[in-house]
C-alpha cells in the first residue's frame, strides 16, 4: 500500500544543497509508487514556541501563522522526513522552532511511524550531523509509535548546487525508493 510521504525542507537558501537531498528522496520514494509532498521553510513564517502548553489540552496552537497548517500535515503523514542543513554542526534554527511547534501532535493520534533525515554541511567529517541527529532522535523518542528510519549526509557541500554528482544523492534517493 502506497504511504504518504512529507518531506519538510527547511532551509532559507535557494537551490539548497539539503534540498538536493530531499528531492533525490522523493524522486526515489515515487518511483515506489508513494505520494510525496514538499512544504519548504523557505518564506514561511514560524514563531517560537510559547511554552504555555495549551497545545496539549486543544492539540491546536494559540499562534496563528504557518506552523498550523504545517503541523496538521505532520500529523496526517505516514512518512516524515526531514532535509536540513548542518549550522554549527547541529539542525537548522527553523528545524528546531517547527519541531518545537509541533507540541501539539505529542497527545494525538498521529499517523507517522517512520521519520528520515537528509543533511549536508560544508565539512565532510562522519561526526559532523551526530548533533542534528540527535536532535531528532530526541523529538521522535516523545512519539513511542514513530523510529528514526534512516539517515543521509552529504558532507563537504556548501555553495548552491555543490552537492551535484555527490554519492549521497544516489543514498537518497535509494533510500525514498525503499519506502513501501
Amino acid at each position: 500500500m502506497p504511504k504518504n510521504i512529507l518531506v519538510i525542507s527547511t532551509s532559507l537558501r535557494n537551490h539548497s544543497n539539503s534540498e538536493a537531498l530531499a528531492d533525490s528522496f522523493i524522486e526515489g520514494a515515487k518511483e515506489a509508487g508513494n505520494t510525496c509532498e514538499k512544504i519548504t521553510l523557505k518564506g514561511k513564517k514560524l514563531a517560537f514556541c510559547q511554552g504555555c502548553l495549551a497545545c496539549q489540552e486543544t492539540q491546536q496552537c494559540v499562534i496563528a501563522d504557518d506552523a498550523l497548517d504545517i503541523v496538521e500535515k505532520m500529523g496526517k503523514a505516514d512518512v516524515l522526513v526531514f532535509a536540513t542543513p548542518i549550522y554549527y554542526y547541529e539542525m537548522s534554527g527553523q528545524m528546531k522552532t517547527l519541531l518545537d511547534r509541533a507540541n501539539p501532535m505529542f497527545p494525538s493520534d498521529y499517523a507517522f511511524r517512520e521519520v528520515y533525515l537528509l543533511t549536508s554541511a560544508a565539512e565532510s567529517a562522519e561526526y559532523v550531523p551526530e548533533q542534528a541527529v540527535n536532535g531528532l532522535q530526541c523529538w521522535i523518542d516523545c512519539f513511542e509509535k514513530a523510529k528514526l528510519a534512516g539517515t543521509v549526509f552529504a558532507g563537504g557541500v556548501n555553495d548552491e548546487g555543490e552537492i551535484e554528482g555527490h554519492p549521497s544523492l544516489k543514498t537518497a534517493y535509494d533510500m525514498g525508493k525503499s519506502i513501501r
